[in-house]
């Protein structure tokens, strides 16, 4: 599990450098890139449970807030909670290669997106938000959902991330 956790994190620092140097340059007026490091935390805490997911996503919040001017513990709270959620629902439905990712991902972020207003609401100078009428929620949604059959396919290559071990809790 550890090892799994260690991975994840690995992974979703390398997408969120990418997405906040390459990919941010490439958005010219929407300001929309597609979240990967949610995508590969999907991916490991639907994989891996519900344990490794809530970890995967504190300890790579915790390295995310660190590179975001968010709020010290924004970024841990909204990925502990998805990694979490995700991580409960493993096993439910058959892992198929389009429309399970694409369907995980735009629930995630939703979810997302729900969180931060919610927290807006506690929190209304220091927490960003998306609004419904911008379209950079939507754009996202769209970026993410349709990133994550790539992005899964690719993380199914990984051993690590496809072991069928039993976690010891």
């Amino acid at each position: 599990m550890i090892k799994r956790i260690l991975l994840g994190c690995a992974f979703i620092l390398a997408a969120a450098l990418l997405q906040s140097t390459i990919l941010s340059r490439l958005s010219l007026y929407i300001h929309a890139v597609p979240d990967l490091a949610l995508v590969i935390l999907v991916y490991s805490a639907y994989v891996n449970g519900m344990m490794t997911g809530q970890l995967t996503g504190f300890f790579s919040g915790f390295l995310l807030d660190f590179l975001s001017a968010a709020p010290l513990g924004l970024n841990m709270f909204i990925r502990t909670l998805i990694g979490a959620i995700t991580g409960f629902i493993k096993d439910t439905f058959y892992l198929d290669y389009l429309f399970l990712p694409m369907a995980l991902c735009a629930g995630a972020t939703i979810l997302k997106a729900l969180i931060l207003f919610l927290l807006h609401l506690l929190f209304p100078e220091s927490v960003p938000t998306y609004f419904l009428r911008d379209l950079t929620l939507w754009v996202e949604i769209a970026l993410n959902t349709l990133s994550a059959p790539i992005i899964f396919a690719f993380l199914r290559l990984i051993r690590i991330f496809n072991s069928k071990q039993k976690e010891k809790n």
